[in-house]
């Protein structure tokens, strides 16, 4: 019974938010109760959840049965590692989402905020029940309202038809995913009518079913995680969504597609094939490049961020890839290192990415603009957002001491060992993955450069640029709430990733965490000092220490020896912001670079033109490659269902009659 309490606590807090959602229905049109009451209440809630779901992490396998659904269909319920570290991840993130809109929604968001509250507190309670679901049936049901709640905080600003089209894209996309969770759920109870997952785990699947349950959870699990081809829905809803909720899906929602695929192949198969890892490991090698390519070419920086998020969706599967490749081979110790990886990535990139989207949030309130080229010198007036922001770009961007290096090096670390693999193909290939990988922690890098520094160094490109506010009490609460997690994951790696081994022992049955934990907290070796190992703290010490030494070096031993005078250059006192780097000018080089991956159409200027224009518009050529000729499909399939619609009842009889002989002849058969 003591095991239990825990998870009593959780639904406590699952009841909570629900009642928070309420509350908000009952004060529908008044702000400022919902903002500065309600927002914070669910704020508090999610603290709470911290605390519980890290108590899950170091106490057994907890169960419990709730008398909710269809008679025979109750919701069973089951706290372990993985669920609880999934809601650790939630209830962090959730607190600094939280506190930041208690500051930031306001009237003119397009829908009350009553039912604003409503909806995104529904969200985070299905999130929550979902990361517990013990059953197919309750993790359907929590899989669907978390989609429906997070359709409607899409279509927030309902009045815009492209707001409307974004949110019914993803609502779409996700409920053919749902379709695919549905069948493999189908394959993994093997006719037993059980569709308990207790039941699934007992099950022995022959390779074949084991692999198409695995393509169908990849599928699923793949819409809503955004992995390429299944990403055309990201890009869309960011921009569409207000910021927060941008935050919410980027740093929770995507989260729920890897809670699935890791439940799915490491706890409900009982195999791991080496050609899935090496399918994953594709998948997200591709989804990670044309993520961080298409997000180096952006101007709009929501939508900057929304590709940066595929790009890290990408580096998460080649991590999970990995490890199933290093299970199938029987390599449990590699399999962890690279399974640590991946869960070190899930919860650093929930913090800084969510991080990254609030800053953008500030400041398009502050600015009313989303357009990188009419953005620039705002560290000068918005000083919080802007260093709140560079914590989040320099993690996203993978620089120590943050967490973002953290989890980037523990994955160059596990292809580290890949010459280890039995296959001699896979010996040659790999290396050729990790280069590959390198690439696209370099291009990261590149774009967060252009990202923080287009919006915030510089001269302002617009008058009214130097009218925005920063950011409110509220707001900035949020911001130092995820910012100080960014830093201490990574100041502390050694102890997270004792923590983390409470999941790898449970998913593959070993752990790094005696390895890092034998040389101390201070030094973080995932296999031995030998081999590589990295010292965040003392890292940290010496980038102040330089900063010391240069400010003494300057201003104490140097000071007075200095002549002050004009800079040099040509036409130095005219200079404006209109000769500052532009969004479409660090984008260029790419854009040149990786052509064969865009779809641009040019418009060039003629000679004659009194007011010339040039104009470069770039789209995903997965559009025209393939959803044009998938819609082109359906309209004809629909077209031709049309013509059985006469409107006759005699047809409709025929029509019923000739299905009914073909079926008993079937059955004869």
């Amino acid at each position: 019974m003591e095991h239990l309490l825990i998870v009593h606590y959780v639904l406590l807090v699952v009841a909570s938010w629900l009642a928070v959602g309420v509350l908000g229905l009952a004060n529908l049109h008044r702000t400022r109760v919902v903002a500065h009451g309600l927002f914070p209440l669910g704020a508090v809630s999610g603290l709470l959840l911290c605390g519980f779901g890290l108590a899950g992490l170091f106490s057994g396998p907890e169960e419990t049965v709730l008398p909710l659904g269809l008679p025979d269909l109750p919701f069973h319920l089951r706290l372990d590692g993985l669920s609880a570290y999934f809601l650790t991840v939630l209830a962090v993130v959730s607190t600094g989402v939280s506190a930041f809109s208690a500051g930031y929604f306001r009237k003119g968001e397009g829908t009350p905020p009553g039912l604003l509250c409503f909806k995104y507190h529904i969200c985070l309670a299905s999130m929550a029940v979902l990361l517990l679901a013990d059953d197919a049936y309750c993790f359907m049901v929590a899989w669907e309202t978390m989609t429906v709640s997070a359709t409607f905080l899409v279509m927030t600003n309902h009045r815009f038809a492209e707001i409307r089209r974004a949110a019914w894209l993803y609502f779409l996309i996700s409920h053919v995913g749902a379709l695919a969770l549905l069948l493999c759920f189908g394959l993994l109870q093997a006719n037993t009518g059980d569709y308990t997952f207790a039941n699934m785990r007992q099950q022995h699947l022959d390779v074949f079913w084991a692999s198409i349950a695995f393509l169908l959870a990849l599928f699923g699990f793949g819409t809503k995680a955004g992995i390429f081809p299944l990403h055309v829905w990201l890009p869309e809803a960011h921009p569409a969504a207000p910021s927060p909720v941008s935050a919410l899906m980027s740093g929770l929602v995507l989260k729920a597609g890897l809670y699935g695929v890791l439940r799915a192949v490491f706890d409900l198969l009982h195999v791991q094939i080496a050609w899935w890892g090496v399918l994953m490991l594709m998948l997200g090698l591709f989804t990670a490049l044309f993520g961080v390519v298409f997000s180096a070419i952006q101007t709009d920086m929501k939508r900057l961020l929304a590709y940066s998020s595929i790009d890290n969706i990408g580096l998460m599967f080649v991590s999970i890839g990995l490890a199933i490749l290093f299970r199938a081979y029987g390599m449990s110790a590699l399999a962890a290192l690279s399974l640590t990886a991946a869960l070190y990535q899930i919860a650093s990139h929930a913090t800084f990415k969510s991080l990254l989207f609030l800053g953008t949030g500030s400041v398009l309130h502050a600015t009313g603009e989303r357009n990188l080229g009419r953005l620039g010198g705002l560290i000068r007036f918005m000083p919080w957002t802007a260093w709140a922001t560079l914590i989040g770009a320099l993690a996203s961007a993978g620089l120590p001491p943050l967490s973002g290096f953290v989890s980037e090096w523990l994955l160059l670390q596990s292809f580290l060992f890949t010459p280890g693999l039995p296959d001699p193909f896979l010996n040659m290939v790999v290396p050729l993955v990790a280069a590959l990988i390198a690439l696209v922690a370099a291009l990261a890098g590149y774009t967060m450069v252009k990202f923080f520094g287009i919006i915030f160094l510089g001269q302002p490109r617009e008058a009214k640029l130097r009218e925005a506010r920063d950011a409110s009490p509220w707001e900035r609460v949020g911001f130092v709430w995820l910012a100080a997690i960014c830093v201490l994951l990574g100041l502390l790696p050694v102890q997270f990733v004792v923590i983390l081994d409470r999941v790898t022992q449970i998913l593959v049955g070993a752990g790094i965490g005696p390895t890092v934990a034998r040389n101390g907290w201070l030094l973080l070796a995932p296999t031995s000092v030998d081999r590589a190992s990295y010292m965040p703290v003392v890292f940290l010490l010496f980038f102040f220490a330089c900063c010391v030494l240069a400010w003494v070096l300057v201003r104490r031993l140097y000071h007075g020896r200095l002549r002050r005078a004009a800079a040099w250059g040509c036409g130095h006192p005219f200079v404006n912001a209109r000769m500052q780097d532009t969004a479409e000018g660090f984008g260029q080089p790419i854009r040149e670079i990786f052509t064969p991956l865009f779809r641009m159409k040019r418009r060039l200027p003629s000679p004659f033109d009194e007011h010339p224009v040039y104009s470069v518009t770039v789209t995903d050529r997965a559009w025209p490659l393939i959803y044009e000729p998938i819609e082109r499909l359906v309209r004809r399939v629909a077209a031709l269902a049309g013509l059985l619609q006469s409107g006759r009842i005699a047809v409709y009889l025929m029509h019923s009659f000739l299905v009914l002989i073909v079926l008993l002849m079937l059955v004869r058969r």
